[in-house]
């Protein structure tokens, strides 16, 4: 490439992330004739219009689409590596990414949010709360929280917080109503609050039993939703039987609020990760993102017991 080009690119991208000539110059603290000249000189030296102009709109033509395309992913490089140079003998800073589960982020990121905004102000945290699968690569995310299960295989993963469990509960109101389930059977006959992913898919509730696992998924719905919060507000309505996190209802069960119906077929599983693209060098914000959860999570943990 001829790097003589690439502040014509740089402007050329600025144009068109402003909207227009004047925009991108009084954000650059540029004049538009200085502008508009750098984009004339780049199509000269590519022999291709990128940009339709009139005197009330500005557009991409298809060569400019293309060239938008390839242009982005590399200055946001540019700009990473930039933002690495500077933070190498500073404080962490910048913007930090996140994809995550409700879950996932209700137990383990929301108890620790103001402390780590405190430890590091110069970073800025945008998370993505969402429960389907996201390619942290195509869609620019620094990091993502999920369950094990659900790693990409080319990613470094760093355990966060114990091993997690579902469990299996009622509130007193609806077991009053209704009975208490005597077998794993007997839960087809009861009303169930069952959960939908983004794609559409009912979760089947996975337990164990003579160390074999076991699908429970001919349950009455009495409830089907995308929400885990509407999900555990139901059940502690006395709406049905659901299948939760035990660590989200931990406080409901000791206090009697929720009550556990199969204990021995629940057992625990390795739980949460943070993961992270393997072949980039991470950040330091991102690092102290992810050292510093981990950190906060483990003594969580440690104090719990």
């Amino acid at each position: 490439m001829d790097r003589d080009q690439l502040p014509h690119l740089t402007l050329f991208a600025a144009v068109v992330r402003a909207g227009g000539f004047r925009a991108a110059a009084r954000s650059l603290g540029l004049s538009p004739s200085a502008v508009s000249h750098s984009v004339g000189a780049l199509e000269e030296r590519l022999g291709v219009r990128l940009l339709n102009r009139s005197t009330r709109s500005l557009s991409l033509t298809d060569a400019g689409q293309r060239l938008l395309g390839r242009l982005e992913p590399a200055l946001a490089e540019i700009a990473e590596g930039m933002r690495e140079a500077r933070d190498a003998d500073g404080d962490p800073s910048g913007r930090v990414r996140v994809t995550a589960t409700a879950s996932s982020a209700y137990m383990l990121l929301r108890p620790h949010l103001g402390a780590f905004a405190r430890a590091y102000p110069s970073i800025s945290l945008d998370i993505i709360v969402e429960d389907r699968f996201v390619d942290i690569v195509a869609e620019r995310f620094d990091v993502g929280l999920r369950l094990g299960e659900s790693l990409q295989p080319d990613m470094i993963a760093v355990r966060i917080g114990p091993p997690q469990r579902f469990t299996i509960v009622a509130a007193p109101d609806y077991l009053a109503c209704h009975g208490r389930p005597a077998t794993l059977e007997a839960l087809a006959e009861h009303r169930c609050i069952q959960r939908r992913f983004t794609g559409g898919n009912v979760y089947a509730w996975e337990v164990e039993r003579d160390g074999a696992e076991v699908t429970l998924s001919d349950m009455v719905a009495a409830m089907t939703t995308n929400d885990d919060q509407l999900a555990y507000q139901a059940a502690l309505s006395g709406a049905g039987i659901a299948f939760l996190y035990e660590a989200r209802i931990a406080d409901d069960l000791a206090a009697g609020r929720l009550v556990e119906l199969f204990p021995d077929h629940c057992p625990p599983f390795p739980g949460f990760f943070l993961y992270h693209l393997s072949r980039r060098q991470v950040r330091p914000a991102v690092r102290a993102f992810i050292d510093f959860f981990v950190a906060a999570n483990r003594v969580a943990a440690t104090s719990a017991r």
